[in-house]
């Protein structure tokens, strides 16, 4: 299963050819690689997947899915503990 989650571009910058942006994920921040969304700008929403901008998304949809987020890091503590031989 893959994860993207979405955060905001803050601050762009280039390296060594390549587009990167500092991307914030509520206090988080980290340097993400936006070569697969090159019109990207500072504001806009991005959906990153390790360290990839894979997709661009409006505010209002990257609010949806940090909602999801959420309730899904609520619902964990339910969750039976895995042992590493489990799938």
């Amino acid at each position: 299963m893959c994860l993207a989650v979405p955060g905001e571009i803050i601050e762009l910058a280039e390296r060594d050819g390549l587009r990167f942006g500092k991307v914030a994920f509520g206090g988080i921040t980290r340097e993400v690689c936006l070569e697969y969304q090159r019109d990207a700008a500072i504001g806009d929403f991005v959906l990153v997947h390790v360290g990839f901008a894979i997709a661009k998304v409006d505010a209002e949809e990257a609010a949806r899915q940090w909602q999801t987020l959420r309730e899904l890091g609520d619902l964990m503590p339910e969750l039976p503990e895995m042992h590493e031989d489990e799938p």
